[in-house]
């Protein structure tokens, strides 16, 4: 309930707000403008984002590995350009930071980071991948093909209980 009164009733009073202030500042005419001006530029970088997300998914496909990151990608690039085309200067901050790739690299982070701590297996994941990473900070390229781990012989008669 109280992210909902957040979205529907706080964030738009704020932008009403940030408007309100923008316009005392430069004019309601200048502001309206602006306002156009970043919804249409926001779109043609929606879409210039959008293609090269699209690339990067099917040169994944391509690689046969799992676009999992690109998917991801091209989901912030689309919040991103919702947000640049809703009419507010709050909304085209965040819709910036989810379309240029620097800043939505980290809101990727982040979001994986939050939503694996909370799970079991991602807190066991996290605590894995940072204790790979040693000192350096970094985990060591693996060759291809090389696959870790540790076989067993399986006894093709296991013995039975009577």
């Amino acid at each position: 309930m109280p992210l909902l009164i957040l979205l529907f009733i706080v964030v738009p009073i704020a932008e009403i707000y940030v408007i309100i202030q923008v316009g005392q500042a430069i004019g309601a005419i200048w502001t309206i403008l602006l306002l156009i001006a970043d919804s249409i530029l926001g779109s043609m970088l929606m879409r210039s984002q959008g293609r090269q997300a699209w690339r990067r998914f099917n040169e994944a496909i391509a690689a046969g590995r799992p676009p999992a990151r690109e998917a991801f990608d091209g989901a912030l690039v689309i919040f991103g350009g919702a947000f640049l085309l809703t009419p507010g200067f709050i909304s085209d901050v965040f819709g910036l930071a989810l379309l240029l790739p620097p800043t939505r690299a980290l809101v990727r982070g982040f979001i994986v980071r939050s939503v694996l701590g909370r799970t079991p297996a991602g807190r066991a994941a996290m605590f894995a991948t940072r204790r790979a990473r040693g000192r350096r900070g970094s985990v060591p390229p693996r060759p291809p093909g090389d696959v870790e781990g540790t076989a067993h012989e399986i006894d093709p008669d296991p013995p039975r209980l009577p």
